[in-house]
């Protein structure tokens, strides 16, 4: 069992942040229906890294993002889709969509055309910046997103400039916050008897990700500034940050500053034994840790700090998280078999239920590639689904085609 049983979700997302979250309710057993356009699909089929493409064409910016899901590629501009569509929202559970603010009212495919179908129905949109605002008919993405909110003057160093985050962070926290009200909406429902809209918006799931670092700037009344050692946090003090040893990086938190001393031996930095010290010096005493650190390997320094209870850890190149014990140890990774991309690597389900386990039960689906089973469980006929197949309202891949 599963904990989203019987729960179906009709996902007109694409990109990053509407698929990850229909993925993860996927995760847990929802019968996510993704929506997409004919021939093509999700725009993030067409995108890559490096100019290079998994096994025979398939993208490892797709891939990610839409295990667990069933493709039906319909012409969403086509009268046949409306009937289609509505006839599978007479059973749906939860409506996903992350196109612009407007659009999917104009399809026919809004909020109210789907509550006057089904009133229990949950309609879930995520937009970049609000459905509504100054903001609202411009283009929303990720990159954008960490601008705005401010994210990109939190990393980095003082004469770097605006540094971006080197992954997808207002996509990934508007999924979070995406799968996290549709949930509760489906509690809700449970108690109330009828579902409800929910609207999610990068910006704010970016905001309120900062609400530490913001809380601070509005009631201390002053903001941060970045200094130019690399400092990880620019509100903390030394020793917080990432240090180069003799064969890799260290990672150090915050820590007794007596138990720096222990770890290190050297009673020169007894100088800078004082909380106000470690903040107003912190460049320089991030260069004398450094050079007195760079002398030993990640694999002594841990041995010699983790004895003494220091909080740190080795901060590792993107290649060799895998191999890592601890990694292995919660089998983070696992692998699956896609039709055309053959044995890949993919990030497991990242927590554990005692009852309700989530499970890896299909790969990322080819464009449409369930479309046709998806009519018949509908009722549609084998004629009547090649008549939608010639007149292009539905495009159907089939593996090894």
């Amino acid at each position: 069992m599963h904990a989203l049983d019987n729960i179906t979700i009709l996902d007109f997302t694409q990109l990053l942040q509407g698929p990850y979250a229909t993925q993860m309710l996927g995760d847990l057993g929802a019968e996510v229906i993704k929506i997409e356009k004919p021939g093509t699909g999700d725009l993030y089929r067409s995108m890559t890294f490096f100019n290079e493409w998994i096994g025979d064409g398939e993208s490892p910016c797709f891939l990610p993002w839409n295990r667990n899901k069933r493709s039906l590629a319909i012409d969403l501009k086509a009268p046949a889709a409306k009937e289609i569509l509505y006839k599978l929202a007479e059973t749906a559970d939860v409506v996903v969509e992350n196109f612009r603010p407007g659009v999917m009212d104009k399809l026919g495919f809004g909020y109210e055309d789907f509550r006057r179908i089904n009133p229990r129905i949950i309609y879930a949109s995520a937009t970049g910046w609000g459905p509504d605002g100054p903001y609202a008919k411009r283009p929303g993405q990720d990159l954008l997103v960490q601008g705005l909110s401010g994210a990109v003057f939190a990393s980095g160093k003082k004469s770097d400039g605006p540094v971006a985050i080197g992954t997808a962070l207002s996509d990934q926290l508007g999924a979070m916050h995406l799968s996290q009200g549709i949930l509760a909406a489906l509690f809700a429902r449970e108690r109330m008897g009828k579902g409800q809209r929910i609207e999610v918006n990068l910006l704010q799931s970016v905001l309120a990700f900062e609400m530490q670092d913001f809380f601070t700037v509005h009631n201390l009344g002053r903001g941060f500034e970045r200094p130019e050692s690399g400092i990880a946090h620019p509100g903390n003090g030394a020793p917080f940050g990432i240090y180069q040893t003799a064969d890799g990086w260290l990672s150090i938190a915050m820590n007794p500053w007596a138990k720096i001393k222990a770890a290190l031996n050297d009673s020169a930095l007894d100088a800078y034994d004082d909380p106000q010290v470690l903040f107003d010096r912190r460049d320089e005493i991030y260069g004398e840790l450094q050079t007195r650190i760079r002398v030993k390997t990640t694999a002594e320094w841990l041995d010699i700090m983790l004895a003494l209870d220091i909080w740190c850890a080795p901060a590792l190149e993107l290649n060799d998280v895998a191999d890592d014990p601890q990694v292995r140890h919660l089998q983070a990774f696992t692998e699956i078999d896609h039709p055309r991309a053959g044995r890949v690597k993919i990030t497991n389900i990242p927590f554990k239920m005692s009852e309700t386990p989530g499970s890896i039960r299909r790969p990322a689906p080819l464009v449409g590639q369930h479309g046709r089973e998806i009519l018949r469980d509908l009722g549609w006929n084998a004629e009547a689904i090649a008549e939608l197949e010639r007149a292009g309202t539905l495009t159907v891949q089939e593996p090894g085609a």
